[in-house]
């Protein structure tokens, strides 16, 4: 009877441990949607996965979760960029709430592979939810994210971050502006002096819940100017007399306008046994 509880003390431990996730893989623990809309699920991964097979699988627990999609097969919606890879998950209902996980598979006999867990809430009265899940700015310019909350998370911490670095402001800098309305539950993200370094993706957070938007940064476009030319002309006029002769030159300038059509222009089991 010891021996039976001390090997399912000992199971619940390794599954305690493999449900914090990995240090190897991140992404945020908890996110949340509008009934019937779509969200992408980013998911971090160290450099040493950069040649892994990547995917997302949905169930409580790791070791029977479905794969909802995996990279290197025919699923849709899954891409690859850098040490990031997302999912798309579309038309969301209330019965895709749960537990998903970003995972690697690690291949080998025997090995498991790694992932980082991630709650979804689907629901029409949810915590958080922003306007636009995909914005876009033009380089040197400024963009705005706005969204909202239920009332209970009025006195949450507001945070903005990025997924790249893991970087957060809870506050106003020279670059982030962030307002928070308590009254209307409503908050609103300004990014100034846009760079082209700002551009993938970044979460909105109020406690632990959040939601995810992809920044795209354009080009600053290029101004072109008319050229005006300036042509002087000299006009001699002569008078002749039988006493004397008096030449007068006289110089007038003629401005000629230059027109130039330019062209229009990602087993969560272990590997296979």
């Amino acid at each position: 009877m010891r021996f039976y509880s001390l090997i399912s003390s000992l199971i619940l431990s390794v599954f305690l441990l493999f449900i914090s996730g990995s240090e190897s893989m991140k992404t945020l623990k908890h996110l949340t949607v509008r009934r019937g809309e779509s969200l992408t699920v980013p998911c971090l991964y160290e450099k040493k996965y950069k040649s892994h097979p990547k995917y997302l699988c949905r169930g409580y627990f790791w070791s029977s979760c479905t794969i909802v999609a995996k990279t290197n097969t025919s699923s849709t919606g899954i891409s690859v960029t850098q040490n990031m890879f997302t999912v798309d998950l579309k038309n969301l209902q209330d019965s895709d709430s749960g537990w998903y996980w970003c995972a690697v598979e690690i291949g080998g006999y025997g090995t498991v592979d790694d992932g980082y867990s991630v709650y979804l809430t689907v629901s029409s009265d949810h915590g958080l939810w922003v306007k636009n899940s995909r914005v876009i700015g033009q380089e040197g310019g400024r963009v705005s994210v706005q969204g909202n909350y239920s009332s209970g998370y009025k006195n949450k911490e507001k945070k903005w971050c990025r997924f790249k670095d893991w970087s957060c402001y809870t506050f106003q800098n020279s670059t982030v502006n962030i307002s928070d309305d308590k009254n209307n539950r409503s908050f609103r993200v300004e990014m100034i002096g846009l760079q082209k370094s700002d551009a993938g993706w970044y979460w909105f957070s109020a406690g632990d819940v959040g939601v995810t938007v992809h920044l795209n940064v354009t080009e600053r476009p290029t101004t072109t100017t008319a050229a005006v030319t300036t042509v002087p002309t000299t006009q001699k006029t002569t008078t002749s007399s039988t006493t004397s002769a008096t030449t007068k030159e006289t110089t007038t300038t003629t401005t000629t306008n230059l027109t130039t059509n330019a062209p229009s222009a990602n087993t969560k089991k272990t590997s296979d046994e």
